[in-house]
């Protein structure tokens, strides 16, 4: 399918599922902390289960439309204002209802929400200490494992086929749950789209897992580097990590986004459209 029929029909799962038929089922469950209960949306198939999940895993930005995003207070766990199910981000809404409508069982985990910070953070506030009790490193992959947790309890969900999607931040978070895992059992898999990789990221510069992972990045990505995960994934396969990059030229941070803006670079229209298809032949493959 040509790229730009690709996007019109990307354009067009976005307005289906902030549709109010599909809006996504909110859900709580604990983290792995064993302290902070989490607030979820889901987005479930039309079909009969048991279904493959995805936990996705978003940004530094929140799990919330920008629009919203000033206006977002929340008491643990419970959503009080304009941060709920009916306000998620293009992006997230987009590829819950691309997987559900797929097949899999897609779960959003709002690992900020609950902790009093659902307003998310602008770009380039990494060293920013407000983020440091949301972090990627020892506190968002509790969530991830919280989340799996409470898949594998769902009796509409296979709960040996759950598998990670996250994107910058959520990305990180992906690999650094990957890291814990080791040659563990749970996740099948990691879908990692333009993760930050650099030591203040990342648990350890190699990653060493028996899990695959496919890292999908751009090389004009203006927020995170490109080359340092290139050098991870490659020290990572030395390692005899399963693991592969897709790097996409002339593509910018949040290549996937489907908004107006960051699809009228034409290099980011290319990059979603193939990821499309690659994210999915590799969750598929997976499944396998």
């Amino acid at each position: 399918m040509p790229t730009r029929l690709i996007l019109c029909a990307a354009l067009a799962w976005t307005s289906l599922a902030t549709g109010a038929a599909a809006e996504p089922q909110t859900v709580y469950f604990p983290s792995g902390d064993g302290t902070t209960q989490i607030v979820g949306y889901v987005f479930k198939p039309k079909t009969a289960g048991p279904y493959p999940a995805i936990v996705m895993l978003h940004g530094r930005g929140g799990p919330y439309s920008s629009n919203t995003n000033g206006g977002c207070t929340l008491v643990a766990p419970k959503i009080t204002s304009a941060c709920n199910a009916s306000t998620l981000s293009k992006r997230n809404v987009m590829w819950g209802q691309y997987w559900a409508d797929r097949g899999y069982l897609a779960l959003l985990p709002d690992s900020f929400g609950p902790r009093g910070k659902a307003h998310g953070f602008g770009r380039f506030t990494h060293g920013d200490p407000d983020r440091d009790d949301v972090n990627e490193k020892t506190v968002r992959p509790l969530d991830a494992e919280g989340a799996l947790a409470y898949l594998r309890s769902r009796s509409d969900v296979s709960g040996g086929q759950v598998f990670l999607h996250g994107w910058s931040n959520g990305g990180s978070t992906a690999l650094n749950v990957m890291i814990r895992q080791g040659a563990g059992t749970g996740f099948r898999g990691a879908l990692a789209f333009y993760p930050g990789c650099g030591v203040k990221a990342l648990l350890q510069q190699t990653v060493v897992t028996t899990t695959p992972i496919a890292i999908f990045h751009g090389t004009s990505d203006e927020e995170v580097s490109a080359v340092k995960c290139q050098d991870v994934a490659e020290r990572s396969r030395a390692a005899g990590t399963p693991i592969d990059i897709t790097l996409y030229p002339g593509a910018t941070h949040g290549f996937d986004e489907p908004s107006s803006r960051r699809q009228s670079v034409g290099a980011n229209q290319a990059a979603l459209g193939d990821v499309l298809t690659k994210a999915r032949a590799a969750v598929e493959r997976w499944k396998k």
